[in-house]
């Protein structure tokens, strides 16, 4: 291994973090070993693609983290290595080095290899903890061509090095330091991972996200340049919702904050309402963000649905409305983080994305009922703003319901029939059948040519579709384009009548130009399946076509290049088989109408040649954070955008 140059900022004093000595080896119990993980890694940690591999960094600082919650480490540095590693260190109270009584090997080398092997277990050592099942440092270490473990504690320095999860030496002390806590530094290993390279901005999205969390703690990210970016908010998660929030214009002064304590679970909130017409409500426990909601959310939205419609009716704010207020009302405009710890947490699954605990759901609820009343009754006029929001959302709510009706006495919305601009496929399996959505009657008309009939559906767009993000429910009801893919996929609209069950396509395929149109289009056209057909992405039905951009030609020798780099190197190379005497011709395709059916087949249709990217939510934060500043109001942040992102774009015609 080769010393990556490492910049740690050092502290200004000692930390002054209580180390207590009960925690050591007999802190430690062990469960079972780790022999299938390497055989099985989609197990532990997802899949073996970006995402999978980004989760062995979230697994170590989970650990420095949990001391974190514990009250023992303020500090996480997090470095993306020059050599393709990755160093995560912390000022915890470091891994235990002494031997386990029980299996006569030191407490670091069965937290580093035996699943199961850690303090999670133990309720001395942590009242709540987060991580994989307390699995993450075994799993990582199994799956990374090398890992190398250095423990700060007792005025020593401790080293252990692993290969492929197996120890290549007992713990030593190597030195001695009146530090604390654990450094961790491992290489995945290219035999196990598809993608071996870190991105910085997908460690920095969870990274600000923990930050948020834990307002006691500062991370800092280095990447391998050696530039720093440090995270850390005394404001919490109000200044998470202020985040989130930045590119809207808020209702409220600043996030209404709620903190109560019940038993062992900790309840933390923060929520304010703005001016658009989508709810981001963000769910964490024990700061993994559970992505599925479960009993802490319910209990949430409860609470605020009860709490808000009493304070209304006791104060008589509704007389005017003659509609009765419903749960889905108090969510337009919503914006909310809910982290709540809980000692033995119950998650439905393995990546932990749904809450199972019954009581964590009577805690909440009556710690925001409680709290959300006084602070109703202190701040009166901020209650009649949300009021008056929650109002609105009603009236929109029954407009879109008469609309709804509307078409469907029109048959457009349940009917056997389909959109008259739709050419279908002929098998009827779902799980096999594809729908691509095209830019425009030209670009149709050479896709349905070039099909495969079979599986291959076409349903070509008119034009560009409503902007969502700045658009009610009843009003997109009355968008034309928008009804016709409602009704070609076949699922049904809205939150109580939407169903993927219903799905008549396994692939939905966005297929536009190249060119600014085309990628404006298909932003609309994800920012309709993000904020209202989310289920769609999240089972991995949603992709995005990538036609060529260009056709490189010398002769009888034809390619096709996807971008201004592919399109020099074919160039280059034809030259260099014709020895400089090529005559080459490049044809640059502005649209997807420019291309014959045979070509549009051969390069962006055929199964056995295409490629096509999958939409994927890697972080829903920053995901509703772009789509609100590429299609919200604000302009400066849109810009601010583009000019931070344009080097990024690779196929793009302008």
């Amino acid at each position: 291994m080769q010393e990556a140059d490492i910049n740690i900022p050092e502290p200004s004093t000692q930390p002054t973090i209580p180390v207590p000595s009960s925690y050591g080896a007999n802190n430690i119990q062990v469960l079972d070993g780790i022999e299938h993980v390497r055989m099985r890694p989609a197990m532990y940690i997802g899949d073996i693609h970006s995402r999978g591999l980004h989760h062995l960094v979230y697994e170590i600082v989970d650990n420095s983290i949990d001391e974190t919650l514990g009250g023992f480490n303020d500090y996480i540095f997090v470095s993306l290595n020059p050599d393709g590693s990755v160093t995560v260190i912390d000022r915890g109270r470091g891994i235990p080095v002494d031997i386990h009584p029980e299996k006569g090997k030191s407490a670091l080398e069965l937290v580093m290899t035996v699943i199961g092997a850690g303090g999670k277990f133990d309720k001395g050592a942590y009242k709540v903890s987060g991580g994989l099942h307390g699995v993450g440092a075994s799993v990582v270490n199994a799956l990374s061509e090398w890992c190398e473990v250095e423990v700060y504690r007792d005025g020593k320095v401790y080293f252990q090095r692993f290969e492929r999860g197996v120890p290549q030496g007992d713990v030593k002390a190597i030195g001695s330091s009146d530090q604390r806590g654990t450094k961790t530094t491992f290489m995945p290993d290219h035999l196990i991972f598809k993608t071996t390279e870190f991105r910085k901005d997908i460690i920095i999205d969870r990274m600000r996200e923990l930050a948020f969390l834990n307002k006691n703690l500062s991370i800092t990210v280095q990447d391998t340049a050696g530039e720093q970016e440090i995270f850390h908010f005394e404001g919490g998660l109000k200044a998470f919702v202020q985040f989130t929030d930045q590119n809207r214009l808020s209702l409220l002064k600043e996030p209404v904050y709620i903190y109560g304590e019940r038993d062992t679970t900790i309840v933390e909130i923060a929520l304010q309402y703005n001016d658009t017409y989508q709810e981001n409500v963000f769910s964490y426990v024990n700061n993994i963000n559970t992505q599925e909601g479960g009993t802490h959310v319910t209990g949430f939205r409860k609470a605020l649905t009860r709490t808000l419609n009493a304070y209304a009716q006791k104060n008589d704010l509704l007389k005017n409305l003659k509609l009765a207020l419903t749960g889905d009302d108090f969510k337009e405009g919503l914006t909310a983080v809910i982290s709540v710890k809980v000692a033995e947490p119950q998650f439905e699954g393995q990546t932990k994305t749904k809450l199972g605990n019954s009581e964590t759901q009577s805690i909440v609820e009556t710690i925001l009922n409680e709290q959300l009343s006084e602070y109703a009754e202190s701040n009166p006029n901020v209650l009649k703003v949300i009021i008056e929001k929650v109002k609105g959302a009603a009236m929109s709510r029954e407009a879109a319901r008469k609309a709804k009706e509307l078409t469907r006495r029109k048959s457009v919305l349940e009917s056997s029939g389909l959109p008259g601009k739709l050419a279908d496929c002929s098998i009827n399996d779902p799980e096999h059948c594809e729908l691509y959505i095209v830019e425009g009657d030209s670009a149709g008309g050479s896709a349905k040519q070039g099909r495969d009939r079979s599986f291959q559906a076409i349903l070509p767009l008119k034009g560009k579709i409503l902007n969502v993000e700045k658009a009610r429910l009843h009003k997109m009801l009355e968008n034309e384009e928008i009804k016709t893919i409602i009704l070609a996929l076949g699922t049904s609209f809205g939150e109580e009548e939407f169903s993927t069950e219903k799905l008549r396509y396994g692939k939905i395929i966005i297929m536009t130009d190249a060119d600014v149109d085309g990628a404006h289009i298909r932003t609309l056209l994800l920012t309709f399946f993000f904020r209202h057909m989310r289920a769609l992405i999240d089972a991995g039905r949603v992709y995005i076509a990538q036609p060529p951009l260009y056709l490189v030609k010398s002769g009888k020798d034809q390619q096709y290049a996807w971008d201004d780099d592919e399109r020099n190197s074919i160039s280059d190379s034809m030259k260099k088989m014709q020895k400089g005497k090529a005559n080459i011709h490049i044809q640059r395709y502005k649209g997807l109408g420019e291309m014959n059916p045979e070509q549009l087949w051969s390069t962006t249709m055929d199964p056995a040649h295409r490629s096509l990217l999958l939409v994927s939510i890697e972080n829903a934060m920053e995901a509703d954070h772009v789509f609100s500043t590429l299609m919200g109001d604000k302009v400066e942040p849109r810009r601010d955008f583009i000019e931070k992102n344009a080097r990024y774009v690779r196929r793009l015609d302008v």
